[in-house]
């Protein structure tokens, strides 16, 4: 089979959404398929052609950004040609260019899988509202024009404003989720480089003004009161990261004023993560808005007994709902994210299940397969 997988953003770009659609692609890839991923030349340093993984990637040019969105004028010409070589399409969503993907797909007659991963929601400002309405109106032109439309958990299916519009063609595919092992001589090597002595509380994400970095910021000094020593380590990109500059300037106080308690590790390879995740009493994710619905890292860590602090947003909160590994949180509530790591800490047998429980529900072979399976009905179909 051969499977087109577009997107705005792919690797070397780190976000939840492009770990999902690598994972993706190289796992058809791997079971012998043919996989071409069509993304935009965002840095233009990046080859417009290689092959990553078995994974052939097309970056189209990017003549002019609108906020986080992009526009390539020859986009179009490049998808009508592999629309056409294809057998089945699969966008990925949020992603301006999906309607004319989309509308491709359904006048040659091949399926076309939207994977809808987050809601949209981009800063205050005239502008950015006016950005907002026409990703939203893409968005929506895509549904109509798709074949089946996947959500990650049945919660933030039935939540989301886009997905409800679209409930005769939701399947629900839990995402890919893996991690690297990692042994004793590693942990204790990754502590001493940082000098950990207390408890360590970790965030694996971008620095965007969605994570809700700042919930955790203003959690700290309670939980500074019960362990002086205690530190916060984040994992991910956090300088320069692509429109959230001033939002970054904003929490730098803040930073400056907990040096002592928090360390921020840049972008960490395979090992390192699972190094890190392995290191952490607990990690946590206290999102803010919809534009997270699922929070790949807490299984990640998960997997490797490390439990997890979730915001309680749709989607978001499924991953210690449905293992027991960890606590939901009210949404931008400090004090309680403070409470719930505070018990996870003192508690953590409590919060402990086996890997094969989260493997389960959750692992990438699992996703893999539900997509070939997918794919084969409908093109089957067709």
């Amino acid at each position: 089979m051969r499977v087109l997988i577009a997107l705005t953003y792919y690797r070397p770009y780190t976000s939840g959404l492009t770990i999902y659609a690598e994972r993706l692609a190289i796992g058809l890839a791997a079971r012998g398929h043919y996989v071409t991923v069509l993304t935009s030349q965002y840095d233009p340093s990046l080859p417009t052609n290689e092959v990553m993984n078995g994974v052939n990637v097309i970056r189209i040019p990017v003549a002019a950004r609108v906020s986080k969105g992009v526009l390539m004028p020859t986009y179009g010409i490049e998808a009508t040609k592999l629309a056409l070589s294809h057998d089945v399409l699969s966008l990925h969503l949020p992603q301006f260019d999906a309607p004319g993907l989309a509308f491709r797909g359904r006048v040659l007659g091949k399926p076309v899988v939207l994977t809808y991963h987050c809601d949209l929601q981009l800063p205050p400002g005239w502008f950015n509202r006016v950005v907002d309405r026409v990703v939203q109106f893409q968005n929506a032109m895509a549904g109509r024009l798709s074949t089946r439309v996947v959500a990650y958990t049945e919660d933030f299916a039935t939540h989301s404003p886009y997905l409800t519009h679209f409930q005769s063609k939701v399947t629900i595919i839990p995402p890919p989720v893996e991690v690297m092992e990692t042994n004793a001589a590693d942990v204790e090597a990754f502590r001493h480089r940082y000098n950990l002595t207390g408890p360590v509380i970790g965030m694996a994400a971008r620095l965007a003004a969605e994570k809700g970095v700042e919930v955790l910021l203003d959690a700290l000094p309670k939980i500074i009161a019960r362990y002086p020593d205690v530190r916060v380590l984040f994992a991910g990109p956090f300088e320069q990261v692509l429109g959230e500059e001033a939002y970054a300037q904003r929490l730098a106080p803040l930073f400056a004023q907990y040096k002592q308690n928090w360390t921020f590790l840049g972008t960490l390879n395979q090992r390192e993560l699972a190094t890190f995740f392995k290191v952490c009493n607990v990690i946590t994710v206290p999102s803010l808005n919809s534009t997270e619905s699922f929070g790949l890292v807490q299984v990640e860590a998960m997997l490797l007994g490390t439990p997890s602090v979730a915001s309680n947003l749709p989607g978001v909160r499924q991953p210690p709902t449905q293992t027991g590994m960890g606590l939901v949180v009210p949404i931008g509530d400090s004090d309680a994210l403070a409470d719930a790591l505070l018990t996870i800490i003192a508690d953590p047998q409590r919060f402990q299940r086996s890997r094969a429980d989260v493997e389960a529900r959750f692992s990438t072979a699992k996703t893999i397969a539900a997509y070939e399976a997918l794919f084969h009905q409908l093109t089957t179909r067709k």
